[in-house]
């Protein structure tokens, strides 16, 4: 199946047990709970963010509007209605799109990760993207032609490992939709993959 080459590097998932009790914290202004949410969480948002934009110092940049966002309105969080983690990718993808509309980023560079910046051991450093093999980069192409839209889901989907109704609550759309856009961009993808090995023969 041509999605498990969609990059070279798996999702990982974040186990936030302590986020509520953080969160409460960060609610009475404690800097430190600030800090410990941040840690655990900025390398995931950076690797959504630089998914969608393509572009590291435009990834770094929605990173830290993300957190600044979400610190500023972190008496307005409701951990009945989603997640922290969801209430962060929500604010991600929110200004993701806002980033898009400001600039048009070119697609697939191959820049990367210095020093101290934020990353885990499943963002990949300027050696792993150029060791990336042909196909991979083939898929990381077609991702980019897709529209926004069918974008997100399928990097929430294939590379976040998202459930639909997890894309939706962070989409702010119905999981039927979520399920329907990943759909839409899984056939898109598979048309655009099977076009370009065509015409490389």
């Amino acid at each position: 199946m041509y999605w498990n080459s969609i990059l070279s590097w798996p999702a990982g998932e974040v186990h936030g047990g302590e986020d509520l009790s953080l969160v409460e914290r960060c609610q009475a202004g404690d800097e430190t709970a600030f800090a410990a949410l941040y840690h655990h969480y900025a390398a995931y948002i950076y690797r959504l963010t630089f998914s969608f934009l393509q572009h590291r110092e435009d990834a770094e940049e929605v990173l830290q509007d993300t957190f600044e966002y979400a610190f500023r309105r972190i008496d307005r969080y409701d951990a009945q209605k989603a997640s922290f983690k969801t209430w962060l990718y929500q604010i991600a993808v929110s200004r993701c799109r806002n980033k898009r509309r400001r600039k048009w980023l070119p697609t697939f560079p191959l820049s990367g990760l210095g020093e101290g910046e934020a990353r885990d051991e499943l963002t990949p450093l300027p050696e792993e993207l150029l060791a990336l093999n042909n196909r991979q980069k083939q898929i990381w192409q077609a991702l980019n032609s897709l529209s926004p839209k069918l974008r997100e889901a399928a990097v929430l989907r294939y590379y976040e490992g998202l459930t639909y109704p997890e894309i939706g609550q962070v989409l702010d759309i119905p999981p039927k939709t979520a399920e329907s856009r990943t759909r839409l961009a899984h056939n898109a993808l598979k048309e655009i993959l099977i076009k370009q090995s065509s015409e490389g023969d």
